[in-house]
């Protein structure tokens, strides 16, 4: 299948800038949210730059760029960023610097949305999983250590305001809940010392007063957001709290997914229907050695990492990319793994990225494009 490449102009709006289209995104998909070895948000650009038309693609090369030249696009959104490793000089030797330097002398600015996309629940994955017709999905290796919880002292009359500054910044969220919170009501004593500024009482003087214990968890890339927002709502001049991270793990945020078929299938059935719902020509497998799959794995891209998860989690067959030859051997009869292609796997991200572009950008128009970036082509 020829990569789709999507074209959203910006005729009816006014002065939609760069960074709109990239905020958005990254409130789709956090950058905390990638991978440390990623490199991802706004590559090349200038985000107060106002958009002509946005280009995305599964790649970006410069057949990509060309295209949104002729298109008048002046920023690529792709899911695998241009630049990856570290840049020493932009002299043209490869196509990495080629690519980055038709964009800057045509001022693109070129957007990357990686393994963040990756790990979120509503991601790669997921629409992986809705496509070969998984249901009850989750993440199959939850992370850990992406939760904090920060605990405040505030008089029982402020409880509801500040508390509601900080539910707005993002806090008590978790999955499908919001505005999840601790309370509990207790005795606070303080004595203003010359020189302050108290919200209550007098200087010199033992204060009493009632006052609530407030706990609540967020994502960790919030921190600074949620002390912010603690700060400015909260009426005492010195505002007690801590923050601590958490060993949660969070159910939402991880690497792969796993669902289940609803009916138990013949395998060969199964990978017949992935090789057609996926536009797949080859399917490197393991051996068959259950006639019958219930449980699913997939992972998008390079999925060898999560093998032994998907063993673990009991799945039937692993769809994903990148099997080296030695590395079929671990699945020891137990678990098959169907290694589909690394651009196969994730060709119809870009579908999900036009969708969440234009659930917010509802004039944007879209374009289909001849550019084929699946650098693995098949006799």
């Amino acid at each position: 299948m020829p990569s789709i490449t999507l074209i959203f102009t910006t005729k009816e709006l006014q002065m939609i800038r760069i960074k709109d289209i990239t905020d958005h995104l990254d409130n789709l998909a956090p950058v905390a949210y990638a991978e440390s070895y990623d490199n991802v948000g706004l590559l090349v650009g200038e985000k107060e730059n106002e958009v002509t038309s946005v280009l995305v693609s599964l790649d970006c090369t410069e057949e990509v760029v060309k295209e949104a030249i002729k298109l008048g696009a002046n920023l690529i959104v792709s899911h695998h960023p241009i630049i990856f490793k570290g840049l020493k000089s932009l002299t043209g030797k490869n196509y990495v610097e080629r690519t980055v330097m038709l964009a800057i002398r045509n001022d693109i600015a070129l957007y990357a949305i990686h393994t963040n996309l990756d790990n979120i629940s509503h991601g790669v994955n997921k629409r992986i999983s809705d496509i070969i017709g998984l249901k009850e999905t989750t993440i199959l290796q939850p992370k850990t250590g992406a939760l904090q919880k920060i605990t405040f002292f505030v008089p029982v009359v402020q409880v509801h305001a500040v508390t509601e500054a900080l539910f707005a910044a993002g806090g008590g969220s978790q999955g499908l809940y919001s505005e999840c919170s601790f309370r509990l009501n207790g005795k606070g004593t303080f004595k203003p010392l010359e020189g302050s500024d108290p919200f209550l009482g007098e200087i010199g003087n033992r204060e009493e007063v009632d006052e609530t214990r407030v706990e609540l968890m967020y994502p960790t890339y919030l921190n600074s957001r949620i002390r912010k927002a603690l700060k400015a709502a909260h009426p005492y001049e010195e505002v007690a709290f801590y923050q601590e991270d958490l060993a949660n793990e969070n159910q939402y945020l991880g690497s792969g997914m796993i669902g289940e078929l609803p009916e138990p299938t013949d395998v060969l059935d199964f990978l017949t229907k992935v090789k057609s719902k996926m536009q797949v020509k080859v399917i490197r497998h393991t051996r068959i050695s259950n006639k019958l799959v219930k449980k699913v794995a997939v992972c998008g891209g390079s999925g060898s990492f999560l093998l032994g998860a998907a063993k673990r989690a009991g799945a039937d067959v692993f769809i994903t990319a990148d099997f080296k030859y030695h590395e079929f051997f671990d699945a020891e009869d137990s678990i098959v793994i169907a290694d589909i292609g690394h651009y196969e796997s994730e060709q119809f991200t870009i579908d999900l990225l036009a969708e969440a572009i234009r659930e917010k950008f509802r004039t944007f128009a879209t374009h289909l494009t001849t550019v084929h970036t699946n650098p693995i082509h098949y006799l």
